[in-house]
């Protein structure tokens, strides 16, 4: 198992729909502790299955303690999460994916084209610069931010910098290689 720092909350984060299951998978197959509740289960938009505590996802904002529960772990924070982020010692893995791809994923999701989708687009787009720009200003936070479909297109390389990132002697580099099923990879844009 890892070593990893006990007063360290490693953090995974993205947009929805960009790619935050898939790293999660990653440090899981990886032996690296990561947080569950197990609640979702996985499903025909997410087959390899959520690794996610329900309360972090929904209810971070209402009590952003929450997080110190998770030292030593991994645990899944969407972007707009982050914005509650109390201050502590983070770690994060932060994903981004083609915007297009996170709305095509979250119409395929909900079974219906979002009508308002320019907007959404536009929403979507800020709050990831936001959120960025607020990790970035962080002193307690250190980040790597990584890019969902540089992963898909080359994993090895990829995932060996996240590996180097983490500096996890106990984290199997193979294992976190074969987490990336491209197979899943279905809403994908050329451009």
């Amino acid at each position: 198992m890892s070593k990893m720092m006990d007063d360290t909350i490693y953090i995974v984060s993205g947009l929805p729909r960009s790619g935050t299951s898939m790293l999660m998978q990653m440090m899981k197959q990886g032996g690296l502790k990561v947080a569950t509740d197990e609640k979702r289960i996985p499903d025909k938009d997410n087959p390899a299955g959520y690794i996610e505590i329900e309360s972090i996802i929904n209810k971070l904002e209402e009590n952003p303690d929450l997080i110190f529960n998770f030292k030593g772990q991994f645990v899944k924070v969407i972007a707009y999460g982050l914005k509650y982020l109390p201050q502590g010692k983070y770690k994060m893995v932060y994903t981004d994916r083609k915007i297009e791809e996170v709305l095509d994923s979250m119409e395929t999701m909900v079974g219906q084209k979002d009508e308002e989708r320019e907007e959404a687009k536009e929403a979507f787009a800020k709050l990831n610069r936001i959120i960025k720009d607020r990790i970035r200003e962080r002193e307690d936070i250190e980040v790597l931010f990584v890019n969902y479909n540089d992963i898909l297109a080359n994993p090895e390389k990829e995932i060996t910098g996240i590996y180097e990132f983490l500096k996890e002697d106990g984290a199997d580099l193979e294992k976190m290689i074969e987490a990336v099923n491209p197979d899943l990879y279905r809403n994908r844009r050329e451009k």
